[in-house]
């Protein structure tokens, strides 16, 4: 095998991963690909030869063009409207869609987006695809006690935000459907049963298309908010069942042609937190 074919073989060999990286670095799958395709460009123009490790050098290569796109990413979220909400990563295969959870929820992105961008790359280099403190030191500037320190750090936020106690995807799936049944119908009560007294509903339009500018809290203001839309409703849509970002869930499409995401982040029996997804720019990839 020539030289150049053995490393194009190696890059697409890393490649899942290196996306994987760059889409928990940034929330977006789109700028994740747009990071992996420039790592290509500069993993075709390095001597090959002279790298001992593919994977780890082209994983350096996507957290530094990561951190300097979060610089850029932060600015945006500034002056962002309504809340951010990462794009959805969806599964319809329900073992997918577990895997997923521990990895991409949407409640772990958003923790994420609470680091500072040093914070969030040790924890990621680190924590999550097993880089040594002397390697994350070397992608980072930093020493190896100072990567340490930022990735625990890391550790005592982001592990608020996993599991505690992951539901089944039997049960997902029933309490997505009884919570879609309950929103089609306009039927407050019912949707109210289902959502526990503090839970959260957060929708991300973008300021492309409407959405609630603020986050919605309780469960009697989510429960009037979606009845009321219920009773708004004037486009016919269709629903299927799906796992967003490891949570159950359902993708809708609108006759109109536009579509949005649900996932329900549920405890103890009780949906916890709603995430809606309805910035076009994020779903494009379910478009069509």
């Amino acid at each position: 095998m020539s030289g150049a074919a053995a490393g194009a073989e190696a890059f697409t060999a890393a490649r899942p991963r290196l996306r994987a990286l760059a889409y928990r670095f940034l929330g977006s799958m789109a700028d994740a690909e747009d990071m992996v395709q420039a790592a290509w460009l500069r993993w075709a123009e390095a001597d090959q030869d002279a790298v001992a490790d593919a994977e780890a050098y082209l994983r350096r290569i996507v957290a530094r063009l990561c951190l300097d796109e979060l610089k850029s990413a932060r600015r945006k979220r500034d002056t962002y409207i309504g809340p951010w909400l990462p794009e959805p990563v969806v599964e319809t295969d329900p073992l997918a869609g577990q895997a997923a959870a521990e990895e991409v929820s949407v409640a772990l992105m958003l923790a994420l987006e609470r680091l500072s961008p040093l914070e969030r790359a040790a924890f990621l280099l680190h924590e999550v695809f097993g880089g040594t403190s002397e390697d994350v030191a070397a992608t980072l500037g930093r020493t190896p006690a100072a990567v340490r320190q930022l990735a625990a750090r890391a550790r005592a936020h982001v592990q608020e935000a996993r599991p505690r106690f992951p539901v089944s995807p039997e049960d997902g799936q029933r309490i997505a459907g009884a919570f879609r049944a309950a929103i089609e119908t306009g039927d407050a009560a019912a949707l109210q049963r289902l959502l526990a007294e503090d839970a959260v509903l957060r929708t991300d339009g973008g300021g492309v298309v409407s959405a609630a500018i603020n986050p919605v809290f309780g469960a009697e203001r989510i429960a009037r908010f979606f009845s009321g839309l219920a009773r708004k409703a004037r486009l016919g849509r269709r629903h299927e069942m799906a796992w967003i970002n490891g949570l159950p869930g359902y993708v809708t499409r609108f006759e109109d042609g536009s579509v949005q995401t649900t996932a329900l982040e549920i405890e103890g029996g009780a949906i916890r937190s709603v995430y809606v997804v309805r910035n076009p720019e994020k779903l494009r990839g379910l478009l069509g």
